[in-house]
């Protein structure tokens, strides 16, 4: 397998999303309210509740398994199981999430936040990452010789 940029450049946009959701945890409080994860969560902080680092933990821990999916799909890293199912599960989500900002300026055109607006284009952009590099990677993804 050869590798492919398009998915190297996912593989390192995941894993920076992994180590800044560590980097939450770490930071606190006013490092939930900045990275956009709300009030609420940022006020359980404060108040010494494990749940929001949990479930950020959660997160880092999932992005994380994606980076490794796209580094394996791009030949860096020995072939993971399911790699095509696993890649085209990825590139769905974050293009979905990516594109959960045609429905917010429908549906709200004035209304939408900074954080919807500018966490939905890099997402986006995730997405096509994962998008061209899957589509590239394909047929060497079939493990066949």
């Amino acid at each position: 397998m050869t590798t492919n940029p398009a998915l190297i450049a996912g593989g390192v946009l995941s894993a920076g999303a992994s180590l800044l959701h560590l980097a939450a945890i770490v930071g606190g409080a006013s490092w939930y309210r900045t990275l956009g994860a709300g009030e609420r969560m940022a006020r359980q902080v404060e108040q010494g509740s494990w749940t929001p680092h949990l479930i950020t933990l959660g997160i880092a821990g999932v992005l994380a398994v994606w980076a490794a999916y796209a580094f394996s799909g791009a030949g860096l890293i020995p072939r993971l199981p399911l790699i095509r199912t696993a890649l085209v599960l990825i590139t769905a989500v974050y293009l979905l999430r990516g594109l959960v900002l045609v429905p917010a300026f429908v549906l709200n055109p004035g209304g939408v936040t900074p954080f919807v607006l500018w966490s939905s284009l890099i997402v986006l952009a995730y997405g096509v990452a994962y998008a061209i590099g899957t589509w590239t990677a394909w047929p060497a993804l079939s493990g066949r010789p």
